[in-house]
């Protein structure tokens, strides 16, 4: 069972709450490793930027072709890379539907 509540830190998830998330982190891990080919997947929480005041996750696949400055924390100074240089939303969209689809297989 995940949260279907507003929470904005972790230590407010209830026991039955936090036993989800695993799961549900690592299928996500597999279906963005099987979609994307990555290496391994990031995961971060922070819960502290206006407007996002709320457990969330990051899932970031980390790529082979990803430079040693990228890799880490420093995957987020990838968040202001110009937008040609961007994976194209129509791609973020077909990645997104093709994850969905992953984990509603059996």
């Amino acid at each position: 069972m995940l949260p279907r509540r507003h929470i904005e830190a972790i230590h407010e998830l209830t026991d039955e709450e936090a036993a989800g998330l695993g799961p549900l982190i690592r299928s996500l891990s597999i279906a963005l490793r099987t979609l994307t080919g990555c290496r391994k997947t990031y995961v971060v929480q922070f819960a502290e930027a206006e407007g996002f005041a709320h457990v969330h996750f990051h899932v970031v696949p980390r790529m082979d072709d990803f430079a040693e400055e990228q890799r880490g924390p420093n995957v987020f100074s990838m968040l202001g890379v110009p937008e040609e240089e961007q994976v194209p939303e129509a791609e973020r969209d077909r990645i997104a539907l093709a994850i969905r689809a992953e984990l509603g297989k059996p």
